[in-house]
């Protein structure tokens, strides 16, 4: 054995290295030595903050990003800046760390030299720590949170502590309705809010209700919704938490005059026009209904209710993204301001390579993809009535595709329509084609429901009596048995996309000696909330409906059949 001191160590390492191995002549080190050093991304508070009382929420303080160095097998034992200054200033291929020798990487001595990252807002660094990931010099690298960080980190991503239900709830909340008030309630009683994508009729009003009367004190519950929901919302609060004072801000005479607390309902409409008065009231939390209604951030109604503060604000809708992420962007930059960054910076960290596939070409960047869901997963709360833990709590549905025959006259129009769009689509190029193809669409869906639709001539039926449309002939082959059911099962509610549509079904109705009624876009708010009450009664067995209008929201329970008389063909919408 032959001793080395320090300079003849770094003389084989370095010069004498290269001609031992010239000669053939194999190196072998001690494995203490080769022990190598890792290099790890840590977001923390600053020094001198008492870490034990470390206010997440409640600081304006910036918390530190940098390189934290660590022997591989002490991860929990970083090098101490003595250590790092050390070597930071290694000039040679060994140093010595802890009574031992360490060979130098040349790319760790750089990270050493610069250690400090910069300084990172309380949102920015909570994204670091949900996605375990952090931008550094243009790369995705590895990033873990320490002290206060991590702590929050297990407090969003941990198990929930389900609790019973609020006093004051008149109803039994089924077992994922409870986990969903768990969640609201972490959520909203950290600050950071969140927003609630159930499927439609699973319940989410009812677990607002329930958030409401858990959450208790003195300030109020503001529910922004749309103009049909109103009456809804309202009656579930008078049913499931009837000791509650519920206040319609809508119309003339609205005020705010003597508020204390409860619930105060308004519409996206009446808030964009009344938000300074809204905004001056102190509210305990925020509800945006049917949410995908301000899914532009660049729109009056969503700035509007932006402007409105609350210590915590609740989202609630069923389709979340109905065509692009930047649609889950403004949902939960108004839940959580920040979470997500500028929306153009989420679009180029995020929404393309999530859309647009890798720049491989080979789809959908999986990568990426699991990085978003890491970061929106905590703040979004999405169960579907086909989930194991709830289709077995929900009564049974059955679903039928009904394949329809086109009649004679709408198969020529169809055809002409085709051949004539063709042709111009041939000598068209551009947006202009692009426009083309769009109007090709939806002429042939307006054919399929009914020649009048297209032609606009008002006629249901040829003047010989016989039918002109094989949809309206098959929607009648229904109705007959729909409507022979008993009471409670005779009941229906006929969707389409087109108002247009609905008034020619409303005519044949009439004309057939049905009562029914029709809900659209342009019916007022009380005139609304009536056609509700009377179907909800029985007076009314057919319920005709514009999809955008009345598609989401309404509690029409006593629907035992459903038609859909067209497709949006978009299934989130759907």
């Amino acid at each position: 054995m032959l001793p080395l001191g320090e300079e003849e160590l770094y003389d084989l390492l370095g010069a004498a290295a290269g001609r031992l191995a010239a000669a053939g002549v194999a190196v072998h080190w001690p494995r203490e030595l080769t022990r190598g050093l890792t290099a790890t991304a840590v977001v923390r508070p600053a020094p001198g903050t008492a870490a034990d009382n470390f206010d997440f929420f409640k600081t304006e303080e910036l918390l530190e990003f940098r390189w934290q160095l660590a022997f591989g097998d002490q991860a929990d034992d970083p090098l101490t800046e003595a250590e790092l200054d050390l070597l930071a200033e290694a000039h040679r291929p060994v140093v010595r760390l802890r009574d031992q020798w360490v060979l130098v990487d040349p790319a760790l001595v750089r990270k050493a030299r610069k250690r400090d990252l910069g300084l990172l807002d309380p949102v920015d660094a909570l994204s670091v720590a949900l996605t375990g990931t952090a931008e550094v010099d243009g790369e995705q690298v590895p990033a873990v949170p320490v002290g206060a960080l991590a702590r929050l980190r297990e407090r969003v991503t941990g198990d929930l502590d389900v609790p019973a239900p609020p006093p004051g709830l008149h109803a039994t909340l089924r077992d994922y309705q409870l986990k969903g008030l768990a969640w609201l309630d972490r959520m909203t009683s950290l600050g950071l809010g969140g927003c609630l994508a159930d499927d439609m009729g699973l319940g989410k009003t009812i677990t607002v209700i329930a958030l409401h009367l858990h959450r208790g004190g003195s300030a109020p519950t503001l529910v922004v919704c749309p103009a049909s929901l109103l009456g809804n919302w309202q009656r579930e609060i008078e049913r499931f938490a009837p000791g509650e004072p519920v206040r319609r801000f809508h119309g003339t005479g609205r005020t705010l005059t003597g508020l204390t607390g409860g619930f105060v309902l308004t519409t996206y409409g009446t808030m964009r026009t009344s938000a300074p008065e809204l905004a001056a009231q102190k509210w305990g939390l925020v509800v945006a209904d049917e949410a995908q209604h301000v899914k532009n951030p660049y729109a009056a109604t969503a700035k509007a209710l932006r402007t409105i503060p609350s210590p915590a604000r609740v989202a609630l809708t069923g389709t979340p993204v109905e065509n692009n992420l930047s649609e889950l962007w403004a949902l939960l930059d108004w839940t959580t301001p920040g979470l997500l960054g500028p929306l153009k910076a989420f679009r180029a960290r995020h929404a393309r390579l999530v859309e647009g596939g890798d720049p491989s070409g080979s789809g959908a960047d999986d990568e990426a993809l699991d990085r978003l869901a890491r970061l929106v997963r905590p703040f979004l709360l999405r169960r579907k009535k086909s989930d194991p833990g709830i289709a077995p709590e929900l009564p049974p549905k059955t679903e039928t595709d009904h394949p329809v025959t086109l009649t004679r006259e709408q198969t020529s129009l169809y055809e002409a329509v085709v051949r004539e769009t063709l042709a111009r689509i041939e000598a068209s190029d551009g947006m202009a084609r692009r426009g083309l193809v769009m109007k090709l669409l939806m002429a042939l869906k307006q054919i399929c429901n009914h020649p009048a639709q297209y032609l606009k001539d008002g006629m249901l039926t040829t003047r010989t009596g016989r039918p002109r449309s094989g949809k309206l002939e098959l929607l009648d082959e229904l109705l007959d048995t729909i409507l022979a059911e008993s009471e409670s099962a005779g009941a229906v509610l006929i969707f389409t996309q087109y108002v247009e549509m609905a008034r020619l079904l409303e005519a044949h109705m009439a004309a057939r000696g049905i009562v029914s009624q029709l809900l659209h876009g342009g019916t007022p708010v009380a005139r609304r909330e009536e056609m509700v009450d009377r179907f909800q009664s029985g007076e009314v067995p057919v319920f005709l409906l514009s999809l955008k209008a009345a598609g989401t929201g309404l509690n029409l329970t006593r629907a035992g059949h459903v038609i859909h008389y067209d497709r949006w063909w978009n299934p989130a919408v759907e």
